[in-house]
């Protein structure tokens, strides 16, 4: 009996990769060929960051649905929670009107920022200074 799974492997492979072109080609990536990502608690719509993806990361994370940036400060793919185990589950990926960038809605686990904070955003600005108006929850 002949295996019609494995050969349609490849037929597979090329379909997921013309959606995955589709939707790209509605982006506008800027020179050094990244999108900004705001990434939001989908249940709360709590801000938890602002992030880059390039095409790969976008990619991986609509395959695997599990959030991966684009680190500038490392020129490489970031693993959100790859080594401190507080990942982010995609719920839903959107672009915004423009096409020059994406709302990640996740399902966040433990801090999303590195200070261990829930957010990035803990710091409001009052009156002339920057307050921290959230602690560490780690």
């Amino acid at each position: 009996m002949p295996n019609y799974v494995g050969s349609l492997q490849p037929v597979v492979r090329q379909m997921a990769s013309d959606r995955l072109n589709k939707i790209q080609s509605q982006l506008i990536f800027n020179e050094s060929g990244l999108v900004p990502v705001i990434t939001q608690q989908h249940d709360t719509g709590e801000v938890l960051m602002l992030a880059w993806m390039n095409k790969e990361a976008i990619q991986e994370t609509l395959e695997t649905g599990r959030v991966c940036y684009w680190s500038r400060s490392r020129a490489s793919l970031w693993r959100k929670g790859e080594t401190s185990g507080h990942t982010q589950k995609l719920i839903e990926l959107r672009i915004d009107c423009d096409g020059d960038s994406l709302l990640a809605l996740v399902d966040q686990i433990g801090p999303a920022c590195h200070t261990h904070r829930r957010s990035c955003f803990y710091k409001a600005i009052r009156a002339d200074t920057a307050v921290v108006i959230s602690d560490p929850i780690v």
